[in-house]
């Protein structure tokens, strides 16, 4: 569980330094069962989070085996797919981890009433910062470590993604233990693990936002092409 205290100048530039060191330790190809093994013997469980959009649960489910427990942050924006909601539902049932519900400061009601409707048409980079960006940010501000699902061959602004950095937006430590994965490589451990799966991920949707601002994908097209589609926007900015 995160601490609402503030992290002292001391804690920071010791975990930047302990960033620095992970990454040179784990390269950039070591496997998911490594880089999670380095964070277990560096940290304990309430000191970390899981950062889970539920389009699979595979992070948290990885993470959970040698992190059981391990808090799993799901940015409950408002606008999500009845199929996202059911995989937290089902994340939250079957797996080792407690879910939190990360909650914007505004409704989408209130948001409407006071911004005017349908921000998310008008202006995205708007929204996505209002119920997205700042409340994971108010959320990670306890924590000295996450863990995200990014992986490089989701887009091009992926590619070089590292296993372990210094997050530099949110003051702390950034995982991204499946960064080497591809789709075929997510979906086949989680149906061999029987780890939850959004069933959009079947249905043409490979890359699950927001429901409106989320599309199919063609065969052969960018993982991410559905996101925000028909706009120049490719991230919602937590990862940029």
């Amino acid at each position: 569980m995160s601490t609402t205290e503030p992290k002292s100048a001391e804690v920071i530039a010791a975990d930047r330094a302990l960033a620095e060191a992970g990454a040179a330790e784990l390269g950039f190809d070591a496997s998911a069962t490594e880089v999670i093994a380095w964070v277990a013997r560096n940290f304990t469980t309430e000191q970390v989070a899981v950062a889970c959009s539920m389009a699979d649960a595979v992070l948290p489910a990885v993470v959970a085996e040698q992190l059981p427990g391990v808090d799993v942050l799901f940015l409950e924006t408002g606008y999500h797919f009845p199929e996202t909601h059911a995989t937290r539902n089902e994340v939250a049932t079957t797996l080792d981890v407690r879910i939190i519900d990360v909650l914007p400061v505004r409704t989408v009601e209130q948001q409407d009433a006071e911004l005017g409707p349908k921000l998310h048409q008008r202006d995205p980079a708007a929204c996505c910062k209002l119920r997205k960006m700042e409340p994971l940010a108010k959320a990670l501000a306890g924590y000295r470590l996450w863990f995200t699902g990014v992986r490089r061959e989701e887009a091009p602004t992926r590619t070089n993604t590292p296993l372990i950095t210094w997050d530099q937006a949110h003051g702390l430590i950034k995982v991204n233990p499946l960064a080497a994965w591809n789709f075929d490589e997510l979906t086949g451990y989680a149906a061999a693990n029987s780890v939850p799966v959004n069933l959009l991920l079947a249905n043409g949707y490979p890359s699950i936002g927001c429901a409106p601002c989320t599309a199919p994908v063609a065969e052969g097209e960018d993982p991410r092409a559905g996101r925000w589609a028909g706009v120049a926007k490719t991230e919602c900015g937590i990862h940029q």
